[in-house]
Parts: structure tokens; sequence; C-alpha cells
């Protein structure tokens, strides 16, 4: 009997396991993961951002948790020795016709409380030589570090808490049985009294196996990146923004120097066929159907056509992906670019056709689940944590059982 079993183990489901830990040190706690090791989906596939949070709606979750994560996170990574930087990073106007929006950006910085400041083209170049703008806004607290390692430092606190880590151990089931929950995995059933879903890409799916209806359905969005080759990765200094289209729901392609120093630039965004499908020529047919035949997804479409045929191009032209990056550093060409590793979001999109744009914590009897946590989940993993175990009712014969 288990007091607290979590599904998934990636960055929220590693940090809620480490919250609950260390709130209730007498509870024992498992953690469910199908892959043979952590982070193996989006966290070990993201561009390793510790974003700022300027962006988000002031008083969201993702405002709030990006904004305390960022600090959380890298005092976390500066206690357990996780490499790291706090670079910061700029948001530029390439264009006249983009300074208003990027005025807007700053302004909700200024509204989420983000270090952030106006700097002129002169000043940009003094940051980042190479890029041509018309303005710009650098961001302090933004940053890089190494996801991979944080999720096995967390993965090694739960351990040393007496926790339970169980890979290659995937959810087929969730049974009602009496006041707990069974969910039987492949390597047996697991029988608990508080189910914790941090599935990610299958989050929705795991929530219905659990008799709770998210409202909301996740749709893969593959993001591919090329990176600079060697020899050029002199031409970025630290992250390079441009100003997005507040219409569309992804940030545009830019340049990120990553924690081992290569630069990756991407991503665009484009439908996966599968919802781990990380290659062009990935398909599953359920993945595909549910997709197509949801009429979210194609509200959606209608909305973005423009957009989204812009991003479909980039995804096969590197010409086409070569010219949205030039538009921030006039002297990359596409000889400078070198295919590497793509990444798949877990977007929640609901029937009407909207994105899910915060994160998505439902919780029901016995039970939480996070059914969207994309970007920024990395930076806010410590802050999700503390948020699920704070929200579980002091009331409920779990915790009663716990303490008692």
């Amino acid at each position: 009997m288990y007091d607290f079993v979590i599904i998934g183990g990636g960055i929220v489901g590693l940090s809620t396991g480490m919250a609950l830990g260390k709130k209730y040190p007498q509870a024992k706690i498992a953690v469910l993961e199908k892959e043979s090791n952590w982070a193996f989906h989006q966290t070990g596939n993201n561009s390793g951002v510790i974003h700022s949070g300027i962006y988000y709606k002031p008083g969201s979750f993702k405002a709030k948790f990006c904004r305390d994560g960022a600090n959380s996170m890298v005092e976390f990574c500066q206690q357990h020795g996780i490499d790291h930087e706090v670079c910061g990073k700029v948001i530029v106007a390439t264009d006249e016709s983009e300074l208003p929006r990027l005025e807007n950006i700053y302004k909700r910085g200024v509204d989420n409380r983000i270090p952030v400041r106006r700097i002129t083209p002169e000043e940009v170049r003094e940051i980042e030589p190479h890029v041509q703008s018309v303005g710009g806004i650098k961001v302090e607290s933004t940053g890089i570090a190494n996801y991979k390692q944080v999720c096995f430092k967390y993965a090694e606190i739960i351990q040393q808490q007496g926790g339970e880590l169980h890979l290659n151990t995937k959810v087929t089931k969730i049974v009602p049985s009496g006041k707990n929950q069974v969910i039987e995995t492949t390597k047996g059933n697991f029988e608990t009294r508080f189910v914790i879903n941090c599935a990610g890409l299958h989050s929705d799916r795991v929530a219905r196996m659990g008799k709770v209806d998210p409202q909301a359905k996740i749709v893969p969005f593959r993001g591919e990146y090329y990176e600079l080759v060697p020899e050029k990765r002199y031409l970025v200094k630290t992250l390079i923004y441009p100003v997005p289209n507040p219409d569309f729901p992804f940030l545009g392609v830019h340049f990120t120097r990553m924690i081992d120093n290569s630069v990756h630039a991407g991503p665009n965004a484009v439908l996966s066929l599968k919802r781990e499908g990380y290659k062009k020529t990935d398909f599953d047919l359920r993945d595909f159907a549910e997709v197509m035949t949801y009429p979210g997804f194609w509200k959606l479409a209608a909305k973005n056509a423009d957009e989204g045929i812009q991003e479909i191009i980039r995804s096969f032209s590197k010409a086409a992906f070569t010219r949205s990056l030039q538009k921030l550093i006039p002297e990359v060409r596409s000889e400078d670019l070198v295919p590497t590793h793509a990444g798949v979001r877990a977007q929640a999109l609901m029937n009407d056709g909207k994105l899910v744009d915060d994160f998505l914590i439902i919780h029901g009897e016995n039970c939480a689940h996070v059914c969207n946590a994309p970007s920024p989940a990395a930076t806010s993993s410590i802050e999700i944590g503390k948020a699920i175990t704070a929200e579980i009712p002091e009331q409920s014969h779990l915790l009663t059982t716990i303490k008692a």
C-alpha cells in the first residue's frame, strides 16, 4: 500500500515526488515511469532555458510559478553543483512595426515583476554584436541549465527520502478500490491512497483512466532545431529571441546558447503525427486519428492557417528556416546550420479550438492530474511540485493515515 503514486518520471513528476517526501517524510511514495530512464520526453528534449516568466498573463500560474521557479531552480543548481548559467537574454524587434508589441512585452515584464529594461539597437549590439534590430529589451534573469542533471538529482533525493522509483513501468489501467485506487502496470499492481498524474504527452489519457475528464486533449507539436556549426558559434553570445506574434501560440525561431556551449536555432512548431514523434516520418494511427477527429484541432488550424503554413514550409525547407533566422542575424547562412534533435510539446487544446494557455492541474477525489505543463514547466518544476503538495486536502483520509 502506497500513500502516493506519481505517474510520470519527467521533471514535474520527480519534483512532485521530492516535494511530497519533504512535507510528508513518513509517507510511502512511488514514482512510475514507462521509459528506461528519467526525463525521456519533454524534459530531456527541451531547450534547457531557465525562463523568466516575462510572456505570461499576470496572475496566472505560469507567471507566478515561472518567476519564482527561476529563482528556486538557480538555487537548486547552485546547491547541487548542476551545470547552469544566468546569462540573460535579449528580445529584439527587427522591424519598426514590431516596436509596439515589444513595448507590450516590456510592460508585461514590469507587471510580472521581472527584471527587464529597454535597450537601444546600439545596446543590443553591445550584448549581441551580430544581431540586427531596431530596438530590444534585456531580460536579466533568463538562464540555461542541464535539466537532465536536475531530474537525476530529484530522483536521487526521492530515494534518499525513502521513496521508490520504478522505471520500465507502464500504467495500463486505474481501478477504484474502496477509498483507494489500484494502478495496474506492466510490472504489477500498485495500490495507493492518492494518485498524481504527471504523464505529460499522455496526461489526458491517464486522467480519463482515472475517470477524470480534463475537458481538453493533448495535441503534440514537434519543435525542430538546427545547430550552428562550431566555427559559427561566435555569432551568438547568450539567448536571442524575436518579438512573438501575439495571435500565434509559439515564440518563433530563436537562438539559444546551450549549457554545453553549442548554439541551437529554432524551434519551428508543426503538428506531430505521433505523441512521441521526434522524426518527420514518425506516425501512430491512434494518435493521428484522435487529432484529425477532434473539432478543437480544426478550429485552431483555421484560426492560425497562415502561420501554420509558414511553420510547415520551415519544416521542409532549410532555406525558409534560414531566412527566419537571418531576420535576427543576417550573417547566418544555410551551410552554417546542421540538424539536431527535435522535441515534442504536449499542448492541451480545448474543444472550442483554444489552447490551454496556463498550467492545468485538476484535483479530484484523492487524485491530482497535471494535464497541461509545457514550457516553462521545467523552470517552474520546483514550484509546481510544492503547489500540488499544498493542494492535497488536509482533511482527507490519506493525510490522517500518514500523520497517524
